[in-house]
């Protein structure tokens, strides 16, 4: 059987592991399948360290597979299934994928990305797809359920590709290969530090080939909590699961809350949330009014944690610690260290900001596969590696984000991040969505820009645009607030809250002199 599913098997055989849109399978029978399907995996050939892609959708046969993948040893590329096929195919190659598992709402991008590859199988999830495997008569091809010398696979992620093509992260250290007993280890690590309640149930309601959507669901699951997955978020479905199956824990993303508080009175005020242990945010920045409302709706279990996929997670915040620290991301954890440093190098003072860098206590360190240019870019000689990021830590410790520095807008020689002016303007009533960035400007170098979505119902206007202006300066020093602003149809954002913001700020800078 499974090493890490078995004993949960053992205790609650029938209740359900795992619920989609589709159905549920309980811990009795995502052991056995879990079994069977690794043996399947072993059978092509695979061996520790080989890599295979999934490209799906959110399901429950995805969590199968990569229960499969944990338990011998392989390296499971999630990939982002809104990719296109040239994109698909980059990344086959690149990671090395020895077999293909894909979705048959994906399958055409799939086959053509894949056509002419040398992998050892190509599988569907769902209906057929030609050239494809059913994924259930692939799983019936092994009967044995019980796994031998198994080893621990990991995923591997990749980079949302912000710029240029994505790349793929990796461990120095840990992950594939290590003792099998190293997941559970890492599962209740991570299930202390973010308070999950033993018998606790997740929702997935973001996509989980997102490394934070994986850990809040599957890294949990390995260590007996089960997971209600969707395969998109609605809001009012959201509050509506949350209460059906006494969900515990929930990772959201700031894009998601305003989403929640603009419900109407009616669907808030019939949510109950009394299962509800904790609900984290991260993966993009707050705004500090959203998060107090959002504290004022749900009480104190409102957390928040500062990671990436590189770092994983770096820091926690409980909504009282928030309160009394605002705008905090939290202390670090003691698996990692964080370093602010000036441009010269020197460790910033308490309250000066400067470039974020971590390192690692266990000796850990961060790679990105197959590119050692873009790992030598990120570290300094003394180890510490860098995600961008800029910030500072105040006299407790605590950690405090300015925005990223490649976001940085500097104007007439003055710092500006786009981060405090996008919290403010998204806690107008008319703005859904928005984002800040630099313009060339002939006198100051660079003029702040907004680019606003609207509420539905919305107009742009000249008028409106004053208003937005106005709102900012009501909020933030004048040089602050932007000097234009552009209406757009639907932010460039990735389904995991990232902005694609150079798709914004590009076309003002592409002439040869800027």
């Amino acid at each position: 059987m499974a090493v890490l599913l078995t004993p949960h098997a053992e205790a609650k055989p029938d209740e359900p592991a795992l619920t989609d849109e589709r159905g549920s399978t309980t811990w009795r029978d995502l052991d056995a399948r879990t079994g069977r399907l690794a043996n399947a995996l072993r059978a092509l050939g695979l061996a520790t360290g080989d890599a295979i892609a999934i490209h799906s959708g959110n399901r429950r046969e995805y969590f199968e597979l990569m229960c499969a993948a944990v338990h011998v040893g392989l390296r499971y590329v999630m990939v982002n299934w809104h990719w296109t096929a040239d994109e698909l195919r980059y990344v086959l190659e690149d990671s090395g994928a020895r077999a293909l598992f894909s979705e048959d709402a994906f399958g055409g991008v799939a086959r053509e990305a894949s056509e002419g590859l040398d992998l050892a199988a190509r599988i569907a999830f769902g209906d057929p797809v030609e050239g494809f495997t059913a994924y259930e008569d692939f799983l019936a091809t092994a009967e044995q359920e019980e796994i031998a010398d198994p080893a621990m696979g990991y995923p591997m992620f990749y980079t949302s590709g912000t710029t240029g093509r994505p790349k793929g992260v990796s461990r120095t250290r840990t992950g594939v290969g290590a003792p099998i007993e190293t997941a559970t280890l890492l599962g209740e690590v991570f299930a202390d530090v973010l308070k999950i309640p033993p018998n606790g149930r997740s929702l997935l309601a973001g996509p989980v080939y997102h490394s934070a959507q994986w850990l809040w669901s599957f890294m949990f699951l390995l260590v007996g909590r089960s997971v209600v997955i969707r395969r998109n978020f609605d809001p009012a479905e959201t509050l509506r699961l949350i209460d059906e199956y006494a969900i515990t824990n929930v990772h959201l993303v700031p894009t998601q809350f305003v989403r929640l508080l603009r419900l109407d009175e009616a669907a808030r005020s019939a949510f109950d949330g009394s299962s509800l242990a904790v609900v984290w945010h991260g993966a993009a920045p707050c705004s500090p009014e959203v998060k107090r409302r959002m504290i004022d709706w749900l009480g104190p279990i409102v957390s928040e944690y500062y990671g990436s996929t590189e770092a994983s997670v770096n820091s926690v915040i409980t909504a009282p610690e928030w309160l009394d620290k605002p705008g905090s991301v939290g202390r670090p954890l003691p698996t990692t260290e964080v370093h602010v440093l000036r441009e010269d190098g020197e460790p910033a003072a308490p309250g000066e900001r400067g470039q974020i860098y971590f390192r690692y206590t266990s000796g850990d360190d961060v790679e990105y596969w197959g590119d050692e240019e873009k790992t030598r870019s990120v570290h300094r000689a003394d180890g510490l590696f860098t995600t961008g990021d800029a910030g500072h830590l105040d006299e407790d410790g605590y950690l405090f984000l300015a925005d990223r520095v490649i976001d940085m807008i500097i104007s007439g020689g003055v710092n500006i991040y786009p981060a405090e002016i996008e919290g403010v303007l998204i806690t107008h009533p008319a703005v859904r969505d928005v984002a800040v960035f630099g313009v060339p400007d002939e006198e100051f170098g660079e003029q702040v820009k907004a680019a606003v979505e609207l509420t539905d119902g919305g107009s742009p206007s000249d008028a409106l645009a004053a208003e937005l202006i106005a709102h900012v300066r009501a909020s933030l020093a004048g040089y602050k607030a932007p000097r234009s602003v552009d209406f757009v149809d639907a932010m460039p954002r990735t389904p995991t809250g990232k902005l694609y913001k150079r798709l914004l700020r590009a076309p003002y800078w592409e002439t040869p002199a800027r």
